[in-house]
């Protein structure tokens, strides 16, 4: 069995500064720590329970079956954020089916994130024995 002690997502961006500019001031994500030196330095932001690394330099954006999912407390106010912060909305904020209020924005090589709220009362909440 794997003993997983930490994870992190990779993403090598067609354009590092812009992609830094993108999930650091726009997002506004927190920096873990960097390394290197130059326009491909690496960059790691905290992503709640994992990490996301943006570092070195792709020739094409990466896979459109790559995509981001960020829980977040409150999707509504992520959304008037985010377009003050002038990042488009794919898709506006949406309660799904299966329950998940659901909004779609894209990163600036166009991988897509999903910022997910799960309401009160949603089974995802359900922790057994509490």
């Amino acid at each position: 069995m794997v003993h997983v002690l930490s994870s992190r997502i990779l993403l090598h961006p067609t354009d590092p500064e812009r992609s830094r500019a993108f999930y650091g001031e726009q997002l506004g994500l927190s920096v873990y720590r960097e390394f290197g030196t130059g326009s491909e330095r690496g960059t790691v932001y905290f992503l709640g329970g994992g990490f996301l690394e943006v570092s070195g330099r792709a020739r094409t954006p990466p896979d459109p079956a790559v995509r981001l999912w960020m829980q977040v407390p409150d999707v509504a106010a992520a959304q008037e954020e985010l377009t003050a912060a002038g990042v488009p909305i794919v898709r506006p904020a949406v309660k799904e089916p299966w329950g998940l209020v659901e909004m779609w924005i894209a990163d600036p090589d166009g991988t897509p994130i999903v910022l997910v709220e799960v309401p009160a009362g949603h089974p995802l909440r359900y922790r057994p024995g509490t």
